[in-house]
């Protein structure tokens, strides 16, 4: 059973006081950083959750009759509870535990049963992860990839969606929300879409479970994937969830121990989801790790902390409007707390340099999604995600920063 949460006020001093990381310095400067949407900060209740499952209670989980694999199976099935319980899956066996999102993403693709002239649709700001597997199947199996448009603030045409799912469509796998523009897609419609035309939808959802509370039921989700590094969480870990009565019928993944019913010299069965898709030993202290990220997140006030990461989002995004020589992509109203920008006359990879020598740190290059990078008319952008622990007086040390850099770079 897990215990009732105690949710605190949102007080962003209080947050960041949590996160020993934030208070050290890079290159004699107060560290900002600005890299969320590749991988989150990790707060001590996260370290420490690991740190005390591997002092107190290790060994490896399931078939174990000792105290400590008794013990650490608990832990490592109670992870799997919290994870069901944060995004309302109906039940636990619909929750299959990967290495992360893109590994997730892999065991659907290779549990499909695709033969040639079978349509995958996919929107053109997809993830490299929800993109190259369903090449594989291109590649293997002559699937045909169908590619949805976005408009230039990262919106979709429902319509152009529904035209693009015909008799050969076999799965549309598109983002909840963009790593690089933030852009939400409305879920709740795009699976109404699918499933009127009986075709079932993955829903990568590696940033939205960050930015916002994921109900794969309401949403009628298929296939949901996401990671935990990005959620306060460690790296390592991932999460699939699937409706029990599609995982039933895919075949596993990988094979090893824990996977199977029965092994003979001449057939092997297989064990039941979720287990039939988790091969070998798995990410048992990560699983911790994650159950400790979900736990401090439900553990804050998250209505306050949309709010305080769309203050975060309003004041970069006008504050990099007033820099005429700054050029914007993606600017939808109710975005995550995602810019991507590019700096007139600059590469984005000159620009991030400048802006670590002041103790920004943004990503740049064309984070994983080139076909969006095509769409926006770009080999790259530098990029500036924002997480809880972030103030607003990072917001002026980042245009402080791009000032410098312009300078240095005109």
């Amino acid at each position: 059973m897990n215990a009732p949460l105690t949710r605190r006020p949102f007080d962003v001093d209080a947050v960041r006081a949590q996160f020993a990381i934030l208070g050290r310095s890079v290159n004699d400067r107060a560290l900002v950083y600005l890299d969320n949407a590749a991988s989150a900060q990790k707060p001590e209740a996260v370290i420490e959750a690991m740190a005390a499952q591997m002092r107190g209670a290790y060994a490896n989980v399931h078939r174990g009759l000792h105290t400590l694999a008794n013990e650490t199976t608990e832990a490592f099935e109670a992870a799997r509870s919290t994870v069901a319980r944060f995004i309302n899956a109906p039940t636990t066996d619909s929750i299959i535990f990967t290495k992360g999102g893109t590994h997730a993403i892999n065991i659907v693709a290779a549990g499909l049963d695709v033969q040639a002239g079978d349509e995958i649709v996919l929107s053109v700001m997809e993830h490299h992860s929800n993109i190259v597997p369903w090449h594989f199947l291109r590649e293997r199996k002559g699937a045909v990839l169908r590619w949805l448009d976005i408009d230039d603030d990262g919106s979709i045409d429902l319509d152009a969606l529904d035209a693009l799912i015909g008799p050969k469509t076999k799965l549309v796998a598109i983002t909840h929300m963009s790593n690089v523009l933030g852009a939400k897609t409305p879920a709740a419609d795009i699976a109404r879409i699918a499933h009127a035309k009986g075709v079932n939808v993955l829903f990568d959802g590696c940033q939205a479970t960050v930015h916002g509370r994921v109900d794969v039921q309401a949403i009628d989700a298929d296939f949901y994937a996401f990671t935990g590094h990005k959620l306060y969480g460690p790296t390592g870990i991932g999460v699939l969830y699937g409706k029990r009565d599609l995982l039933a019928t895919m075949p596993p993944f990988e094979g090893g121990g824990e996977m199977i019913d029965l092994v003979e010299r001449e057939r092997v069965t297989y064990n039941e989801p979720p287990h039939r898709f988790e091969a070998g030993t798995p990410p048992i202290i990560e699983a911790v790790g994650l159950k400790a990220a979900i736990d401090w997140i439900e553990g804050q006030d998250r209505a306050a902390i949309e709010a305080h990461e769309g203050a975060l989002r309003d004041c970069a995004m006008n504050a990099l409007r007033e820099l005429n020589w700054v050029k914007l992509h993606g600017a939808a109203a109710d975005k995550g707390a995602i810019v991507s920008f590019s700096v007139g006359g600059a590469h984005p990879h000159d620009v991030a340099q400048i802006l670590d020598r002041q103790g920004v740190a943004v990503r740049a290059g064309h984070h994983c999604a080139q076909p969006l990078m095509q769409r926006l008319g770009v080999t790259a952008t530098a990029r500036a995600s924002f997480a809880c622990y972030n103030r607003l007086e990072e917001v002026d040390a980042l245009v402080e920063a791009l000032h410098k850099a312009r300078k240095l770079l005109s």
